[in-house]
């Protein structure tokens, strides 16, 4: 059985690493692998050795116990050659070391190498190694595999990159384990991973598995499979598969994963898709995307910034353009709070404290003041405070001794 160059990419994506080449899985035992049946019962053995003809059947030569000990010195051999493998130091000899060894596996002989290689250490190093013999165990044999993952693993990075590696091929047949195999109204654990595997060639399929799950993390992991699938069709592509989603929640959750992104080659287009689907992903992305165009064209976002009306969506462009300016020149961004007061709100003074207190931390205590909320306000000195104490006791307590604050809160907590 040869892995597809799907499953192969598939397994590719899982690891988050390129180099690796697609592997052959053997469907059948390697040359050096003999048949064995079942050891022999005593009277068989009495029966062979007083049968004529069988007087080459001697002490000194016994080949019933022959394939046994043959075939457990293939198997201590075949294992000792993985160990030697995963031991290797050059991670691209590793790989293509791996990638043979793969090739000379019968689907029977994977669950002892799976075993053997967990007991090695399963290090963060040996992650894409793992993922690339489940992957090649998902296609020669997906019933042993997941049965395996689920007696002997505890978390979802087995059986889903099984599941993504089998849904490659059969994805009805995988769609059906993972139902079978869950049970009550919570998002099914096996979803994914299946989805996973056919987001590329079948993303109407997994666009219908994605909608039909629960608000949950395994959603959330679904989608985030999708969304790179997407994203190569074109933003037009993406957000035209974004409007057709009518679950709130997942639709404003596929906006904010995509908005950055979309933004690095089109900020204005993204900008006006945002501001035209009003919702969490606009006010939570907006900052960001002008942030992140300030630093790239400050002129350009400027100019987006002063057509935007006033109300939230404006406050918001303004945080992520003063963060922005405060990293490198927080009087710089207080300046920009005193150039536009109307659209200045806590959330702006706040970011524009958190960012500028590593460079000038005078300046963005002295903001604080801007608070509008009193309890909101107090606790940002507290934090504030402490953390200049801790840092520059001396500069901190020069601070206090010339500045007051609102009452009580530099009270003994």
């Amino acid at each position: 059985m040869k892995l597809t160059p799907l499953t192969a990419l598939a397994a590719l994506v899982l690891i988050g690493t390129g180099g690796f080449m697609a592997g052959r899985v053997s469907s059948s035992a390697s040359a050096e692998e003999g048949q064995t049946g079942p050891a022999e019962t005593r009277s068989t053995r009495s029966s062979s050795r007083n049968s004529p003809g069988n007087g080459a059947e001697s002490k000194n030569s016994p080949r019933s116990a022959r394939p046994e000990r043959d075939a457990k010195s293939t198997s201590q051999d075949r294992l000792a050659r993985l160990e030697s493998i995963i031991r290797g130091e050059n991670p691209l000899d590793r790989n293509r070391a791996l990638l043979a060894f793969i090739d000379q596996l019968a689907p029977g002989d994977f669950e002892g190498a799976v075993a053997h290689f967990r007991s090695l250490g399963l290090t963060e190093g040996r992650m894409g190694e793992y993922s690339l013999l489940l992957t090649a165990w998902g296609q020669a044999d997906p019933l042993a595999a997941l049965a395996y993952a689920k007696e002997n693993t505890t978390n979802d990075f087995a059986a889903g990159t099984i599941l993504t590696s089998w849904a490659s091929t059969d994805p009805e047949a995988a769609i059906r384990w993972a139902k079978a195999n869950h049970e009550g109204d919570e998002a099914n654990p096996y979803m994914p991973g299946i989805i996973r595997g056919i987001a590329a060639s079948d993303p109407a399929r997994a666009t219908e598995l994605l909608v039909s799950m629960p608000l949950s993390e395994e959603r959330g992991k679904a989608l985030d499979s999708i969304l790179p699938h997407l994203l190569q069709q074109g933003s037009d592509a993406t957000r035209s598969w974004i409007a057709a989603i009518t679950d709130d929640s997942l639709r404003n959750g596929a906006m904010m994963r995509v908005a950055e992104q979309l933004a690095t080659t089109d900020p204005a287009g993204t900008v006006s898709w945002l501001l035209a689907n009003p919702g969490e992903a606009s006010r939570r992305r907006i900052d960001d995307i002008y942030s992140a165009w300030a630093k790239k064209d400050e002129q350009a976002a400027w100019n987006s910034f002063n057509t935007l009306p006033s109300g939230d969506a404006r406050s918001n462009a303004l945080r992520g353009m003063i963060t922005s300016a405060a990293v490198q020149n927080p009087k710089a961004a207080v300046s920009l709070m005193d150039r536009y007061p109307n659209d200045v709100n806590d959330r702006v003074v706040q970011n524009f404290v958190w960012h500028s207190f590593g460079n000038d931390p005078a300046t963005a205590v002295a903001a604080i003041a801007r608070i509008g909320d009193e309890k909101q306000r107090d606790q940002m000195y507290r934090r504030t405070l402490d953390a200049w104490k801790r840092e520059d006791p001396a500069s901190a307590e020069a601070w206090l001794s010339k500045n007051s604050t609102s009452s009580g809160v530099l009270a003994p907590r």
